[in-house]
């Protein structure tokens, strides 16, 4: 049996690229019983890996933490898989908001003591009593009562570029190293104040609210799905952001641009800046935030030794880095005294420094109802398959609207229903619809009101 990769990175960037096919990067998460990690981590390999799955994925005794991308073709396949084990069935799936084939390389799938590294004793109080999840909409409500604090519960290179209004975001290297500091910084407001949380998908903040209660705070709350799944409620419904910049991820992306506002600097020069890269020293890997004219003038180094090393002789580089490990850089630490701007804790602010260079644009105000949801694409034909939740009409003026996709309008000048020529769908018919642009999972079809 194949446990393992047997392709390089390079290899598996070019059969993606050979291949056309659009990929869905995706996250969720559960908290279960699983009686043996190692077998059930087999399962998924092997399962997964036949899917054309990509990512990272810890299993534990606690349940399943996963980020991944796979073939947007393979969905379904996939979702089936995951529905087979009765502890996943209904899952939700966070469908990221931007889109990019190459977010992951490999498929690595993890047996570890837990899905997230909280350094907590699960024994000494009750995990199930977590704080109350609240949507977008309700999160939005609460952050602007006077009487609510909110906490950051990621690390100090997630929140640097990008974050809510106000929060408190703890200098922190790991999610461990939070809570105590949390802890102690609100001792004296257990009763009196409301405490909501966030993170990026909402792993942490379930643990973490649970711990809170068991402390003996009264009123605690957690953002639904994380940052992942508040950004496509907005977007879906039109509702302000109270987030501000890039959502930082754990894939090649890096991040995923939320709002245009550039809140952080290049730890080079200072110049606004908030695209994260890793140090192209190879023993040193260092994860900062550079702008494109120093990675020019620094050779996408982080500091001048390491421009010096990466202009030695690769054998010579290689025995430098031997029995050192380095890996944990790529997503920890990002401080180094080399790196002048770098800012985090207290220091980060909401001051907005620049503006990304996209242009934002104002959503007019619009009737509509929401008739479908997207279910595949046809490449070939042209053809996009949707599944009916309300009726649908030949000569409808529609709207397919979704984080990838935007908004496109377009007016329903033939279909066809459960497979068959037809000029009117009831809810729960199959609905296809030729449509001039690539449809996706994440896409929802409404019908626009005169």
């Amino acid at each position: 049996m194949q446990l393992y990769n047997t392709l390089s990175a390079e290899e598996r960037a070019a059969l993606i690229e050979e291949s056309g096919k659009q990929r869905l990067t995706l996250s969720f998460y559960t908290y279960a019983n699983i009686t043996d990690p190692q077998q059930f981590r087999d399962e998924l390999f092997l399962a997964w890996n036949k899917l054309d799955v990509l990512g990272r994925i810890y299993v534990a005794k606690e349940g399943i933490n996963a980020q991944l991308s796979l073939p947007a073709d393979n969905f379904y396949e996939f979702k089936d898989h995951l529905e087979s084990y009765d502890f996943m069935k209904g899952i939700r799936l966070n469908v990221a908001v931007e889109q990019d084939n190459l977010s992951f390389l490999k498929l690595t799938v993890k047996v570890r003591n837990k899905i997230v590294a909280d350094g907590l004793n699960d024994e000494t109080f009750d995990v199930t009593n977590k704080g109350i999840h609240l949507k977008a909409k309700e999160f939005n409500t609460l952050l602007d009562d006077p009487n609510t604090i909110v906490v950051d519960f990621r690390n100090h290179y997630e929140s640097e570029v990008g974050h809510f209004k106000g929060a408190i975001t703890p200098d922190v290297d790991t999610f461990r190293e939070s809570l105590p500091i949390i802890e102690e910084q609100l001792k004296d407001h257990k009763e009196d104040k409301n405490l909501l949380m966030y993170c990026t998908g909402g792993i942490r903040c379930e643990k973490a609210s649970a711990f809170f209660k068991h402390k003996g705070f009264k009123n605690v709350y957690q953002l639904e799905g994380g940052i992942i799944e508040y950004t496509r409620q907005i977007r879906e419904e039109g509702i302000e952001s109270k987030f501000i910049g890039k959502n930082f991820v754990f894939d090649h992306r890096l991040g995923e641009r939320i709002t245009e506002d550039i809140i952080a600097q290049c730890h080079q020069c200072g110049k606004p800046c908030d695209t994260h890269t890793n140090c192209a020293n190879e023993a040193c890997h260092l994860l900062f935030i550079q702008c494109e004219e120093c990675a020019a003038t620094m050779e996408g180094c982080c500091s001048t030794e390491c421009v010096e090393v990466i202009h030695l002789p690769e054998e010579e580089q290689k025995a430098r880095r031997r029995g050192i490990m380095k890996g944990n850089q790529v997503f920890k630490k990002g401080k180094s005294a080399a790196l002048t701007y770098k800012k985090s804790g207290e220091a980060i602010g909401d001051t907005l420094l620049a503006a990304a260079p996209k242009v934002k644009q104002v959503r007019k105000r619009e009737r509509k109802i929401l008739i479908g949801k997207a279910e595949h694409y046809y490449t070939k034909a042209g053809v996009g398959q949707f599944a009916a939740c309300a009726e649908i009409k030949t000569g409808d003026r529609i709207l397919i609207a979704g984080p990838t996709t935007g908004r496109q309008e377009l007016v329903v000048e033939g279909m066809r229903v459960n497979g068959q020529p037809g000029d009117i769908a009831q809810s729960g018919d199959k609905v296809t619809i030729n449509v001039p642009f690539r449809v996706r999972l994440s896409d929802k079809l409404y019908r626009l009101l005169d």
